[in-house]
């Protein structure tokens, strides 16, 4: 049987794949394990974003976790980075959020942050799963009952917490500082704005009316183009983009250049080199990130430490070896300082702050690091586990490899969300790289057809 918990929590198709039933016994079964080794009658807090299927999942949760006694907080919308500062600040037992990211509005996802603010290791995920499988055989798990039974209150307030403490973590006024938004239709359409208006920022925003099925339909940083044209035509100084639940941002130039989470990391480490705050003046990057990140942070004496491609795999090096910085390409940008995940809301601000307080265009800044071509070709409607075992397609990466040298490099691997294999290759040129990665593109397509 496969394994319920993916790389970011349970997803799949709301009412199809994950189904109000899962979510039930998830619940029930997060209560019954937070009850037991963390505190009686836990305190669960939950959020979501604005996906239609949002408060189907709420309820069947909060029902699961009451059926065992646990009390349940829900905060409604809200970005992912809120519910792990807020399980943090609470003593909540644990945080659920109800969101699967970028992911169009028929898919959703339940993911778990312990009450530290971190995602919860495998070995937890594994204790609920098995919990679960119990639940799903009929065996008779505890129920509360009469007194007992847990209660559930809203606390809309909360949010209002959270953008308190972003914006605390800025220290400076943004007055001037002309910025566009992309909130995607999801949870960052009323916080961000927030944020940057309180700090005397000029905000506009677009794609920030979200109707439950708009979520990241043709914005957010999944499709940027809205937002460069929006930067050019309002002669804005910067742009952010979110994706539907706000744990990730990438940015915009003044000229409507897009800025990628690499570019992001590499403004961001010189400022906190800067600032004397880089932990062991180290990184952390994921293999995907693009190798123009890393010449470029050695120029400036700057370490990496590179782990494999997810969000759960960086923050894992930095708590174990106390760095203070680290993030993905896609716009996942942590800030150890302030934050246990991902949080696009703070990543947007302090990129800002960067642009403000330096006087420097977002391109002037985004300029210390020249990026490698890059191309990334999903592939789709093939057998993804097996793409690490096929002999032949580990010797045309091997060839490949060889070919490019050390001005290039080639990464083949499974999605951990998605039922794709990514080929991704960088090389001096574009021509190159787009060659050799649709060249391996199909033959994965060919080798491993479903």
């Amino acid at each position: 049987m496969a394994r319920l918990f993916g790389t970011d929590g349970v997803r799949g198709e709301a009412n199809v794949a994950l189904c109000p039933e899962l979510a039930y016994r998830l619940g029930w079964a997060a209560a019954l394990y937070f009850g037991e080794k963390v505190q009686q009658n836990p305190l669960i807090i939950i959020g979501r974003d604005t996906r239609i299927s949002g408060n189907l999942f709420e309820s069947a949760l909060a029902t699961g976790i009451c059926s065992a006694g646990g009390r349940v907080e829900i905060i409604g919308v809200c970005p992912t980075p809120a519910i792990a500062y807020l399980a943090r600040t609470h003593k909540a037992a644990a945080g659920i959020v109800i969101s699967a990211s970028h992911n169009p509005f028929y898919d959703n996802g339940i993911k778990f942050f312990g009450g530290d603010g971190y995602k919860l290791p495998d070995a937890v995920e594994d204790e609920i799963e098995s919990l679960v499988r119990r639940i799903e055989a009929g065996e008779k798990l505890p129920r509360a009952t009469r007194e007992n039974i847990g209660r559930i209150k809203r606390r809309k307030e909360y949010v209002r917490e959270y953008i308190d403490f972003v914006q605390g973590t800025a220290g400076v006024q943004l007055n001037g500082l002309k910025v566009v938004l992309d909130c995607a239709n999801g949870a960052a359409y009323d916080c961000m704005p927030r944020v940057l208006r309180r700090l005397g920022a000029d905000v506009h925003v677009i794609h920030a009316e979200p109707d439950g099925i708009n979520i990241n339909a043709g914005c957010g940083s999944t499709h940027p183009g809205d937002l460069q044209k929006a930067v050019l035509s309002s002669s804005a100084d910067l742009g952010l983009a979110f994706d539907g639940d706000a744990d990730r941002c990438l940015a915009v130039d003044h000229e409507g250049n897009l800025i990628d989470g690499d570019q992001i990391l590499a403004i961001l480490a010189l400022a906190l080199q800067e600032d004397h705050r880089l932990a062991s003046n180290t990184v952390v990057v994921t293999v995907m990130s693009n190798l123009g990140l890393k010449l470029a942070l050695a120029e400036h004496d700057i370490r990496i430490d590179q782990t494999k491609v997810g969000d759960r795999y960086v923050l894992e090096s930095m708590s174990a070896n106390g760095f203070s910085l680290g993030g993905e390409q896609s716009g996942h940008v942590i800030m150890n300082e302030f934050a246990t995940t991902g949080d696009g809301v703070l990543t947007g601000l302090h990129l800002a702050k960067r642009v403000a307080t330096t006087g420097k265009s977002l391109k002037e800044l985004a300029s210390v690091m020249t990026k490698l071509p890059q191309v990334i070709i999903n592939v789709r409607g093939v057998d993804k586990l097996r793409a690490g075992i096929d002999n032949e397609i580990t010797a045309a990466v091997a060839d490949a490899s060889h070919e490019l040298g050390k001005s290039g490099r080639v990464l083949l691997r499974p999605s951990g969300t998605e039922p794709v294999v990514r080929v991704m290759v960088e090389a001096p040129t574009d021509t190159q790289a787009r060659e050799v990665a649709e060249r391996l593109a199909a033959l994965v397509k060919k080798r491993l057809a479903i």
